[in-house]
């Protein structure tokens, strides 16, 4: 099993945009998608259905519906991260948008589970949805939230950035 300290994945987690064909281990990708299985959400509801897509054919044409970036269907799998509206209004401005922040959570301990694993993601929400929720059979009452490539960089794409802003400014004490 491929295990990294967590501030290290933190720390080298990156956008790729290069795969290579292999299929991770299915090991590897039951870990994965047991991390989104644990990811928290408002009052347990658990608003999301996330498709792994391997076929190549359907990964094609998600390329076409994703604005046409190759990238996504390089990678031997590609994620669709699907929720719905719960129906409550918990964050008050949010209205029925509030599954939003639930998929989004999900989809983080994703992204995070796939670095440490090894493996690449690319967080990407230019899509159509409609097109994807037809190509995918997605219920009428569901929605497309995130799409995202998942495979082994071709290239060595885990490494720090200090393209980050600095800690001044996006943290504060008491006050904004």
């Amino acid at each position: 099993m491929f295990t990294m300290e967590f501030y290290e994945v933190v720390k080298t987690r990156r956008s790729v945009r290069s795969y290579r064909s292999e299929m991770p281990p299915g090991e590897a990708l039951d870990r994965v998608m047991e991390a989104v299985r644990m990811a928290p959400s408002g009052s347990n509801r658990q608003p999301w259905r996330f498709i792994l897509v391997t076929d190549a054919e359907k990964r094609r044409k998600l390329v076409a519906l994703c604005k046409n970036q190759g990238f996504i269907g390089e990678a031997p799998a590609v994620v669709v991260a699907c929720g719905f509206d719960v129906g409550y209004n918990r964050g008050g401005y949010m209205g029925d948008k509030q599954f939003l922040v639930d998929i989004s959570i999900a989809f983080t301990h994703l992204v995070l589970a796939a670095r440490a694993e090894g493996l690449g993601t690319c967080w990407v929400g230019d899509f159509e949805n409609a097109p994807v929720k037809e190509l995918l059979e997605v219920p009428d009452d569901w929605d497309v939230v995130v799409v995202s490539p998942l495979g082994y960089p071709k290239t060595d794409a885990f490494v720090e950035t200090d393209r980050r802003k600095p800690p001044d400014e996006i943290f504060s004490w008491e006050r904004f």
